[in-house]
């Protein structure tokens, strides 16, 4: 699987999620990864059985996340097991990605190594999220995301914080150790002063960055040169089922209102991932014409109707989807609101940190 340069690494971590594979691998493979760790666990739409099929046709390396898992949830005893994985030896950049992010270029070819040309220095760079909204779509079809919500949070948003969040590709070259989930960790402490990191907009990064920081700066655009899509909610109807399988790293914490209002922004329409288009319907295509993941797609697909059908027997269920048809789309908070906000968090984190 490697191009015979430079080596990128995906490692992605998957739950009930095979109608939404094949897009999202035909996507990641255009845009320049070379090699792709995917993670599964306790399936029950086929997502392990098509995993299965794509390593044997050389397109992913699948490793069934089984368990005992580590006290703070599956993805990180994915991540753990991957810091020990062959591939992850071997590749020359790291990516920790999730189903709904997508990788969007704005530089050059709009691929990985047009992305590292820009920022030549660099050995980490951030992709901060833009959230893509719901944009009023209630039933789920069989559509790319990509095509189906083009509708984003303002470039500039102040809060929610984790509209500032990101995700990290960083080179490999032993200054950390292991993967993360927003950055990677395991420093070599005696290395981190080489550690270079830049923004999205192509800006030098303070030394906070190579240690700790999982969010943007606030106040300034980090979409310039590369940003990361990120489409948490999806149709209503997909939205139940992503909140009756829970969340990944905070499997307490119920996935309601709060998580759709936060992330359910659709003020500015942006289309700029359908430069890539062509090249990832092209790749598409080539997966959908295999006869195995055909059958195992549109069996996922149709997993996903009759799961929709059955959770909404449930009187939480169908109060929860009443919600959402309910609920408009969220708006941006006033800037001094959302200021004196930011103001308190500081506040909180800072006698946190007295404290302790």
């Amino acid at each position: 699987m490697s191009n015979g340069t430079t080596r990128f690494l995906a490692i992605l971590s998957v739950r009930n999620e095979a109608a939404f594979l094949l897009e999202w691998l035909a996507h990641h493979r255009m845009v320049g990864f070379t090699d792709i760790l995917v993670f599964s666990n306790d399936c029950q739409d086929g997502t392990d059985t098509m995993l299965d099929r794509l390593q044997a046709l050389d397109l992913v390396t699948h490793v069934r996340n089984d368990g005992p898992y580590d006290q703070r949830g599956i993805q990180f005893t994915a991540l753990n097991n991957a810091a020990k994985h062959p591939l992850t030896r071997q590749a020359d950049w790291i990516l920790t990605c999730d189903i709904d992010e997508f990788v969007n270029i704005h530089v050059g070819d709009h691929t990985l190594p047009a992305l590292l040309a820009a920022v030549p220095e660099a050995t980490a760079i951030t992709l901060t999220w833009r959230l893509f909204g719901n944009a009023g779509v209630v039933k789920y079809q069989d559509h790319p995301v990509t095509e189906t919500f083009l509708r984003a949070a303002p470039e500039l948003l102040i809060w929610p914080w984790r509209a500032s969040m990101f995700k990290t590709l960083y080179r490999n070259d032993g200054i950390y150790r292991k993967p993360g989930i927003h950055r990677p960790r395991a420093p070599d402490t005696d290395r981190l002063e080489q550690a270079r990191w830049f923004d999205g907009q192509g800006r030098a990064l303070g030394p906070a960055f190579r240690t700790s920081r999982i969010f943007s700066n606030y106040g300034q655009l980090n979409y310039g040169l590369v940003q990361l899509n990120h489409y948490p909610l999806g149709a209503m109807e997909s939205y139940l089922l992503k909140a009756d399988r829970g969340r990944v790293n905070h499997a307490s914490d119920p996935m309601a209102m709060d998580y759709w209002v936060e992330r359910n922004f659709n003020i500015e329409e942006d289309r700029s991932i359908l430069r890539t288009a062509p090249g990832r319907s092209a790749e598409l295509d080539r997966l959908h014409a295999d006869p195995t993941l055909a059958a195992l797609h549109a069996a996922a697909v149709a997993w996903r109707r009759q799961r929709f059908e059955t959770l909404m027997q449930q009187d939480d269920q169908r109060s929860l989807f009443g919600r959402l048809l309910l609920t408009p789309p969220s708006q941006p908070m006033p800037l001094a609101a959302a200021q004196r906000i930011i103001r308190f968090a500081l506040d909180a984190q800072a006698n946190a940190a007295t404290d302790e």
